[in-house]
Order: structure tokens, then sequence, then C-alpha cells
């Protein structure tokens, strides 16, 4: 299902900051070489937004639950204080080396430490407190994701979940799917969990925007 209207996309793109060039260059070759995942990357308007909610914040410390190729991680990295980090976890060791090559391009390679593996055992270890933090990592894990990054979240901290809205399939009546089903127990989870305040945007694929009270 076509959520956004292809002209409103194309209009949002003509009236949204451009691309730099190396955001350029990792959607280009996404889409060469990674053309059956392609819809993965954040995109422009996306990922400009994430660019400028993070320096909005100026967070300290970042949180991305599933890297890709690193598009949407160098986004939120333009946006931290001077002496943040950006922590971000993928589990395909091949997309995370893929990203690494582009942190290093972009420059900001001191300022984003890449962890290949299972999030759920990796998180725990790193012993911080986020500012901010991007879920777009597998479906299915998003529950338990958000249950493991909420007590480390900071009092009025944000947290944004990618493809809540999954292509579509959340809006109909009989939901089928694996991923429909485990992002529509999310949303429903998230709306109920009375530690946050939440908005889902119709941006690209549905992006929430949580904050811890």
């Amino acid at each position: 299902m076509e959520i956004i209207h292809q002209l409103a996309n194309e209009y949002a793109e003509k009236f949204t900051s451009p691309e730099d060039e190396i955001l350029q260059l990792i959607s280009n070759q996404t889409q060469e070489s990674r053309s059956q995942h392609a819809h993965m990357l954040s995109g422009h308007v996306q990922g400009k937004f994430l660019e400028l909610i993070s320096k909005i914040i100026r967070p300290q410390r970042i949180l991305e639950i599933g890297t890709f190729t690193g598009y949407s991680a160098i986004c939120l990295a333009k946006g931290l204080a001077e002496d943040g980090v950006l922590h971000t976890v993928e589990l395909r060791q091949e997309d995370a080396d893929i990203s690494r090559a582009y942190f290093i391009k972009s420059g900001l390679d001191d300022k984003i430490i890449s962890h290949a593996g299972n999030a759920l055992d990796i998180i725990p270890a790193l012993k911080e407190e986020w500012d901010l933090v991007f879920l777009d990592a597998d479906k299915p894990g998003y529950i338990s994701y958000f249950n493991l990054v909420l007590p480390k979240l900071k009092k009025g901290g944000i947290i944004l979940a990618d493809n809540v809205l999954f292509h579509g399939e959340v809006l109909q009546e009989e939901l089928k799917g694996k991923n429909a089903i485990a992002i529509h127990a999310f949303n429903e989870h998230v709306k109920n969990c009375e530690e946050v305040e939440i908005v889902l945007l119709t941006v690209r694929d549905g992006l929430m925007l949580i904050r811890k009270k």
C-alpha cells in the first residue's frame, strides 16, 4: 500500500535541505548493491528529520538499534554534543563492516561506535544512559528493545521508532504477517505505557516519537 502519495513525497523532498555527498553516496550505492533491501534506508526526508531532531536535542549519548548501511547513524551523529557518542548495533556483520567504511568517509567515525551482534546482548553491556534512541531493527523485537532501553532513557529523552505503519499493513482490518502483527502490538504497548507521551508521524513508513515523562 502506498501510504503517502508519490507527488507528496516528491514535494517534501523538494522543500527539504539536500543530502550531503556521503549520504548521496550511501543511498546510491545501497540502491545498486542492495536493491531488494534499499527500502530499509531512512532516505532523504526522514534522514533530515532525524538530523534536525538530533541537532535540537544536542544529545550526549545516542543509541541506534539497526544500522543497515549507516545512513541514519550519520544523520543522527551530526547533532551530537561536542563530546557526544553514538552507539549503533547491527545484527549482520557484513552490514556493520559496510557502515563502518561510510563512517570513516563521513569523518564522524570518532563519534560513532559500531557493534555487530544481537542487540539484546550488546545493549545491557554498554552501561550508558541515553538521550536519544532510534529503533529500526527486526519488528518482532520492538517491544523487547523498548522495554530494554526505557529504564536507561533519561527523563525527557526521546525514542524514535521507525516503520510503525509497516507499509500500510497495520491499517488493514485483519492483520497478516508477523511484522505487521508485531508492529501493531508495539504501537499498542507504547500507547499503554504510562511513562511516556507519544505522537505517530506519517513520515515515510511511519515514525513514532516517544518522550519519557
